[in-house]
């Protein structure tokens, strides 16, 4: 800990955000972290006070730097270290439908793909009416 400030990758490793110091910094490359809304590189530094936006497994946590650490401490100050503000996920059943098929199942039929694509919201040549 130098001046306050700490490498992103390392105090994401510190407070147990990811397993290995390499994990974060491989997140950092591939833009899975912001640092107060901007994209990080491994080595920028943060500060007390500074919000981190991390996508880990499809989801983003919002976590606010309280204190700088480098060294990987126990979950007890590693938790002291970090305010996470992430919002509970919604309930299984404010999420909505998603149609899924069974594993295994193979490729879908041409009367399956229709049903896809009219889920979908495409039209029968299978262009987007909404142009997106």
């Amino acid at each position: 800990m130098t001046n306050g400030t700490a490498r992103v990758d390392a105090w994401l490793w510190a407070v147990r955000v990811y397993k290995t110091r390499s994990a974060a910094t491989n997140a950092c490359r591939a833009g899975h972290v912001r640092v107060n809304g901007e994209r990080a590189k491994a080595a920028q530094p943060v500060r007390p006070g500074d919000e981190l936006r991390v996508r880990i497994a499809g989801f983003d946590r919002i976590l606010v730097v309280k204190q700088t650490i480098t060294k990987r401490v126990g979950a007890i100050p590693a938790a002291a270290a970090v305010e996470d503000k992430t919002p509970p996920p919604l309930p299984r059943e404010e999420r909505g439908f998603v149609p899924m098929r069974d594993r295994g199942a193979g490729r879908p039929t041409k009367r399956e793909r229709r049903d896809i694509d009219k889920l979908r919201g495409r039209d029968a040549d299978g262009s987007d009416p909404y142009g997106s």
